[in-house]
């Protein structure tokens, strides 16, 4: 059966199987599931949890796992409930990527979910939001400085992940006893980020589409405000901050092109002389290479918008110690005169001479 795919950012028409609906966030689409060489390659499988955590798992009973499967797998201490995200070859790159280790351990798959493991595992998912704000008053009650922006209970309701954002190194190790006291589960305390914490949360972005972080992005870097110089975006904290209140993450997406197309213009500060004005720079169209010069160094004053390659003939000029009488061309454009002629010259009886052919043509269809 065929049908459209519903994964982000693809819309061919593929076989479900190797493309199946993206209900987890980060959704990667295996490209090699026709080749069944690569899907006997490893014995590893990609399960996904809550939101953007991932796992890698050793189908060591061989069970027929496809994407979308959900399973029972090994965890410290019960088991977990995931759904498998990929299979196969793609496996092995995406733990490469991650930067996963075997020495660590090999957790194990157990079986398929049962009726039973998920009733146990829609109970736990239930308890998430109310064992959060909970957790928050406690936290608060107890003043550490840091935040709870997330709850996420173990398959089986026997361990809790606290996710938490902090400025400074906290000291939880009374908090986790309350709650431990509170809730009757094993405690972990993970300390996450700003972008981690909008990539769990999701949203969406000025520009009308899901967060990259909660759609594909796995990795994280840096955002520096240089990104927002090169790009000549007005640095106005509120249009170049996400959700995280952190510099956007799609700023780095184009700062190449923009950095590799300034290296053909000249430098800003440089000054352009003409015989009767000095020009100082005002705004530049980096990919359409025009430039716009003004007379005043702070303000617009006279602007003139010029291309790069005449910028460059000013600037050797200047260095030679010549002068053009003006920003643009020299070459003075031959502009054709257009003959005037006055319409009163004319024999003005030409509009007689119509009216009479009318008036015989109409004389000739009467007689007719």
């Amino acid at each position: 059966m065929m049908r459209f795919c519903q994964n982000n950012g693809c819309s061919c028409c593929i076989n479900v199987k190797g493309c199946s609906r993206a209900i987890n966030k980060l959704n990667n689409y295996d490209w090699l599931y026709d080749v069944k060489e690569t899907q006997n390659a490893t014995d590893f499988v990609e399960v996904q949890f809550k939101n953007t955590r991932k796992g890698y798992y050793i189908n060591s009973e061989h069970f027929p796992l496809k994407k979308g499967d959900v399973v029972a797998v090994e965890s410290n201490p019960g088991h977990d409930i995931g759904t498998v995200t990929l299979t196969g070859k793609l496996v092995l790159l995406q733990m490469k990527k991650n930067r996963y280790r075997t020495e660590d351990g090999v957790k194990k798959v157990y079986r398929y979910a049962t009726p039973l493991d998920m009733d146990k595992y829609e109970e736990a998912k239930k308890r998430e939001y109310e064992t959060m704000i909970k957790s928050r008053r406690i936290a608060e009650d107890l003043g550490l400085a840091m935040k709870i922006g997330d709850v996420e209970f173990q398959g089986d309701g026997n361990k809790a992940i606290f996710y938490y954002i902090a400025d400074e190194r906290v000291d939880f190790r009374h908090l986790i006893k309350v709650l431990a006291e509170s809730f009757h589960v094993r405690i972990e305390m993970k300390q996450i980020g700003a972008r981690q914490e909008a990539g769990r949360t999701g949203g969406i972005g000025p520009c009308g589409r899901e967060l990259c972080c909660s759609s594909w992005m796995s990795n994280f870097i840096s955002v520096a405000t240089d990104a927002a110089r090169f790009q000549d975006l007005s640095m106005n904290p509120q249009k170049l901050a996400g959700q995280c209140a952190k510099l956007k993450c799609c700023l780095n997406y184009e700062v190449d092109a923009y950095v590799e197309a300034r290296k053909q213009l000249p430098p800003r500060k440089m000054e352009l002389h003409t015989k009767e004005n000095t020009y100082y720079h005002f705004k530049t169209d980096i990919f359409s290479k025009q430039i716009t010069y003004s007379t005043n160094k702070n303000t617009p004053a006279n602007l003139v918008t010029i291309s790069s390659v005449r910028t460059f003939e000013i600037i050797n000029m200047n260095a030679k110690g010549e002068k053009p009488y003006s920003l643009e061309n020299d070459v003075e454009q031959k502009t054709e005169k257009r003959d005037s002629k006055d319409i009163l010259d004319d024999n003005v009886s030409r509009f007689d001479n119509s009216k009479k052919k009318n008036k015989s043509k109409k004389r000739k269809s009467d007689n007719e």
